[in-house]
């Protein structure tokens, strides 16, 4: 038995199998731990939510914002991007069911000294806090008034966490920071605009994983979410989006000795890398 921990699939079914091909992935035996933006931007977004829920039990995934957005737009709380892939399964006979087992998954998975989020989290939480922020979230989608916590989930507002939040305002606040956030500053303020390398973060920011002291770090955070920061493996913190989109590669660690395997990608045509 082994877990395999895959990065950002945003849509590259064909990619995907050939990397399940070469782990030798066997769905009685082995688990997949996938972190999110599994739809939108490539080309079969279709096929693989499909695909990914037939796994039952044999798949663990987070939500990532690209995830989120196809619930949003498919309740009318926000239009299709240009740039957006997911007319297929917004007109598929089993759209209903898809959608309804997408509102079921997690926002954060605790395992052992595993924590899976496709963003980040903010430097005061600790893992349990976390968790527990992350299942208001998830009874927020789950539950009989989860549209109208779609109008009210888009926003850059409030930008940092504070305890006495209440509302949509802390329901918000928890989402962008799990499925949006790449850096902060060391008071926990949230930049959503920073996409790029570390090397060029603007000032007054670090990537949210560098923050000193962050509660959550005697945990290994497993993430996604920032193709341009490629695969990080340390100590506590394994990204593993990078960027197979955008012609990069798809990544996956198999968590009991972290090995790393890959396969390359093609880009779909007129898409540019890091876009």
């Amino acid at each position: 038995m082994a877990t395999y921990a895959i990065g950002d699939l945003q849509g590259c079914y064909k990619e995907f199998r050939q990397l399940l091909d070469l782990l030798g992935f066997d769905s009685a035996t082995d688990k997949l731990w996938l972190v999110g933006d599994i739809v939108n931007r490539g080309p079969d977004s279709l096929i693989l939510l499909r695909f990914i829920r037939a796994l039952g039990d044999a798949a663990v995934m987070v939500l990532g914002n690209h995830d989120l957005h196809l619930l949003m737009v498919a309740e009318g709380c926000v239009r299709l991007h240009p740039s957006d892939t997911l007319q297929a399964i917004l007109v598929a006979p089993d759209r209903d069911e898809l959608l309804y087992w997408l509102r079921q998954q997690r926002l954060l998975y605790v395992e052992g000294d595993y924590v899976m989020v496709h963003a980040g989290l903010l430097p005061t939480w600790s893992v349990a806090q976390a968790a527990l922020l992350a299942q208001e979230v998830e009874a927020a989608l789950r539950g009989n008034d989860f549209r109208k916590f779609f109008s009210h989930m888009y926003g850059n507002q409030p930008d940092h966490w504070d305890d006495n939040l209440a509302g949509y305002d802390r329901l918000r606040v928890v989402t962008n920071a799990m499925t949006r956030m790449r850096v902060c500053t060391t008071g926990g303020e949230m930049n959503f605009v920073y996409k790029g390398r570390i090397q060029d973060i603007p000032a007054g920011y670090l990537p949210w994983f560098e923050i000193p002291d962050r509660a959550s770090q005697e945990a290994t955070v497993i993430c996604g979410h920032w193709s341009a920061l490629d695969l990080q493996v340390r100590d506590n913190l394994i990204a593993l989006d990078t960027g197979c989109l955008w012609g990069g590669s798809l990544t996956a660690m198999r968590l009991e000795d972290r090995k790393v395997f890959q396969v390359p990608c093609g880009a779909p045509e007129g898409i540019a890398r890091w876009q």
